[in-house]
């Protein structure tokens, strides 16, 4: 068992693993930017999907578009292995157990997301998108609604998606996003510009999460599924609200600002 202890971490301190994680931290980024230039798009005029992946589509549709998208699920993937080896064998240096198995558990999310949008970018790049991720969301949401204590259900993952959410928010107002960070970022003269796109996207990128738990949770108690959705749903839930395009804006901005801050990230990646 130590000796398998033993390789994992090498394997995640290695250089190796700390260039992909830069390579899926970068698409990572890119994929937020893209969300947030089509987020502008639907607050000022017909706009898009919303989502990652509408994000990935666009680059779908951009020269040797394919080429990068497989690029960003190779490096999304290797992203969502460094996660879950820091899930096994990281943070030995917290002493407390309660806040290494919070921190290790954060760890094992993140995997899971850089996993299922590494996915959609593999099913991007081959062409094999199927239906619309809304129209899978509605159907399941549907059929969870209709099973006993359905609603209840919903609602719990409205509350588990509020939390995410809020920790996204919490993360960014208390600046502790700077653990993942060395080098520079924490100490030197980038710090001042990490620490603003860190904040200010840890809060935009809470806030838009925010509401699609609040979408959940508004289908639970309405017990209509189609008032459930993903980011896009959100976001034009979003527009469609007094001074909608403006408050969209600024969860434009923070997502914007979140996409900017995991190029730092890529840049300063902590791997130790």
């Amino acid at each position: 068992m130590g000796d398998v202890k033993a390789a994992g971490e090498g394997a995640r301190h290695s250089t190796t693993m700390r260039a992909a994680a830069r390579v899926g931290l970068v698409a990572f980024g890119i994929v937020h930017l893209l969300i947030a230039w089509i987020a502008l798009q639907v607050a000022w005029g017909d706009g898009g999907d919303a989502s990652s992946k509408g994000a990935l589509h666009t680059v779908a549709q951009q020269p040797f578009g394919e080429a990068i998208l497989w690029v960003c699920a190779f490096g999304l993937w290797a992203l969502a292995v460094w996660q879950v080896m820091t899930a096994l064998w990281g943070h030995q240096a917290v002493f407390d157990d309660k806040h290494r198995t919070i921190k290790r558990l954060s760890a094992l999310g993140r995997a899971i997301v850089y996993t299922a949008v590494g996915l959609t970018a593999a099913r991007t790049a081959s062409g094999s998108g199927g239906k619309s991720e809304d129209a899978k969301g509605e159907g399941l949401t549907a059929d969870l609604l209709s099973e006993p204590a359905g609603r209840v259900f919903v609602a719990s993952i409205g509350l588990g998606i509020l939390a995410v959410a809020a920790a996204h928010v919490r993360r960014g107002l208390s600046g502790n996003f700077t653990h993942d960070l060395e080098g520079e970022a924490t100490s030197g003269s980038s710090r001042s510009a990490v620490m603003a796109v860190g904040r200010t996207g840890y809060v935009g990128k809470g806030a838009a999460i925010g509401i699609v738990g609040v979408l959940f949770g508004w289908a639970a108690l309405s017990y209509d599924a189609e008032k459930a959705g993903g980011l896009d749903d959100a976001l034009k839930t979003v527009r469609d609200q007094p001074f909608g395009p403006y408050l969209l804006s600024l969860v434009a901005i923070g997502l914007a600002a979140f996409g900017l801050f995991c190029f730092a990230w890529a840049r300063y990646v902590r791997t130790r």
